[in-house]
């Protein structure tokens, strides 16, 4: 009898570790959405009321629109380049304005973020309380590779150590 109990706690905890495993996947899923659904959700808005909320968002928007062009999984150690920019969107998601503010002078790596960048454009409308005279300005980083693919930082894993 003790052992059949033994039996049906450890099914127990198996299925409990699978249904765990499978919503961690959907997540995962959900946050590395083809292009066509990134831009449903410029379409329609962001819903996030703080800056890193918003910046959340359209970092999903740009690297759902740039798949091919993303590092998956853990950039590495020792980073080909770091490339921060600074942008300006309008009400409508419109990228106004682009620069770079920091980096070390990578022209390619330079060229793949300011092009990922508009090419995700419209990028998803952002609430109007976080609207400044009609615009909003966000400061994003690019992490690449030595592939010359990237992560930004406000979505991206933590390095692999050295």
């Amino acid at each position: 009898m003790k052992s059949t109990i033994t039996l049906i706690s450890a099914a127990a905890l198996l299925a409990a570790c699978a249904s765990s495993t499978s919503d961690k996947s959907a997540k995962t899923t959900h946050d590395t959405s083809p292009p066509s659904a990134s831009r449903s959700v410029a379409a329609s808005g962001s819903s996030a009321t703080t800056l890193s909320g918003y910046k959340r968002d359209a970092a999903l928007h740009i690297t759902g629109n740039n798949a091919s062009k993303v590092y998956t999984g853990r950039p590495q150690a020792l980073l080909r380049s770091v490339v921060v920019m600074k942008y300006t969107i309008d009400a409508h998601g419109q990228v106004l304005r682009s620069e770079i503010i920091r980096s070390n002078h990578d022209g390619e790596t330079e060229t793949i973020a300011l092009h990922s960048l508009r090419s995700a454009a419209p990028l998803p409308r952002p609430s109007s309380q976080l609207l400044r005279n009609g615009q909003l300005e966000v400061i994003e980083t690019w992490l690449f590779n030595d592939d010359g693919r990237f992560q930004l930082r406000t979505v991206a894993q933590p390095q692999m150590d050295s």
